[in-house]
C-alpha cells in the first residue's frame, strides 16, 4: 500500500514541474458571443447547383433553347420541384400518342380522346409526339404550333414540357395528368 502511495507522490510531482506555474481561473463561464453570422441563402444556392448539374449532365437542351422550339407550360401550384422532374424525364411515362401525319383537326381529336382515355385509367404522364414539322406542306410545324394552345385548354393537363432528346427532344412533349378519383 505504502508504494502505491509514493508512486502517487511522485506522478503529482512530475505533472506540477511539466505544466509549470498555474493561475487559478476566477470565473468558470463563458458568455456567448452576440453577432450572429450572416444568413445563407441555402435555397438559391442549391438551386443555382441544380441548375449547373442538369446542364453537366446533359438534360439541358440547348439547342431548343437558342432557337425558342421548346414548348414549356405549368398551371400555378405545380412545385418548381415536380417541373424540374418533368422536364428531366424523370416521371414513367405510361402512355403515347403518335400525332405524325394527322390533318390539325384529327389531331386535336385524338389528343382529346387520348387524354380522356388516360385520365379514366389514372395514367399520370405521357408522351405526345407532334414532331417538328420538318416534312410538312409548309415547311413550318402545323401540330407542334398549335398543341400547345390545345393542351392548356384541357382541365387535367397539369403541366407539358419538350421531352428530352431520346424521348424525340423538341419533336415530342411528356404532359402531366392530374389523378383521377372516382
Amino acid at each position: 500500500m505504502r508504494g502505491k502511495r509514493k508512486s502517487e507522490q511522485d506522478e503529482t510531482e512530475l505533472f506540477r514541474r511539466s505544466v509549470g506555474e498555474v493561475t487559478p481561473v476566477r470565473q468558470d463561464r463563458i458568455h456567448p458571443s452576440l453577432d450572429k453570422p450572416e444568413p445563407i441563402a441555402a435555397q438559391r444556392l442549391a438551386d443555382e447547383a441544380a441548375v449547373i448539374k442538369e446542364m453537366a449532365e446533359g438534360f439541358f437542351d440547348t439547342e431548343a433553347a437558342e432557337t425558342g422550339e421548346e414548348l414549356l407550360y405549368k398551371t400555378p401550384g405545380i412545385q418548381d420541384k415536380v417541373f424540374r422532374k418533368l422536364r428531366r424525364g424523370q416521371f414513367a411515362v405510361s402512355a403515347e400518342l403518335d400525332l405524325h401525319g394527322y390533318t390539325v383537326e384529327h389531331a386535336k381529336n385524338c389528343l382529346s380522346d387520348f387524354l380522356k382515355q388516360c385520365v379514366k385509367s389514372n395514367q399520370r404522364c405521357v408522351r405526345v409526339i407532334h414532331g417538328k414539322g420538318l416534312r410538312s406542306r409548309q415547311g413550318r410545324p402545323t401540330i407542334k404550333s398549335r398543341i400547345g394552345k390545345w393542351l392548356q385548354q384541357r382541365q387535367e393537363v397539369l403541366a407539358y414540357c419538350s421531352a428530352r432528346q431520346v424521348d424525340g427532344g423538341t419533336g415530342a412533349i411528356y404532359v402531366l395528368l392530374k389523378n383521377h378519383r372516382g
